[in-house]
């Protein structure tokens, strides 16, 4: 499966997969003189990286949490903490 323990495999291929995702969503913005269909290309490229990442963090997750017990870092790793409710 991966040299990471079980439960530390999903939470790292995640992080992982929202830095490149962050990437592919904002780094365009650093290139505003190259043509619109070249940054499209580009971020679809590290987009696929990022699913590269996700798929199998995803997979091995459902082996390691039951949706219930997911650490919030799995279920959201690119959201904010959400306020108590209480």
């Amino acid at each position: 499966m991966t040299w990471l323990p079980p439960a530390l495999a999903p939470i790292v291929l995640l992080l992982c997969s929202n830095v490149f995702m962050t990437f592919a969503w904002y780094g365009h913005l650093k290139y505003t003189d190259r043509p619109l269909w070249l940054v499209i290309i580009a971020s679809w490229g590290i987009a696929f990286i990022e699913y590269c990442f996700a798929v199998p963090a995803n997979r091995w997750g459902v082996a390691a949490y039951s949706p219930a017990d997911a650490p919030l870092e799995w279920r959201v790793p690119s959201e904010e903490t959400p306020p108590d409710a209480g």
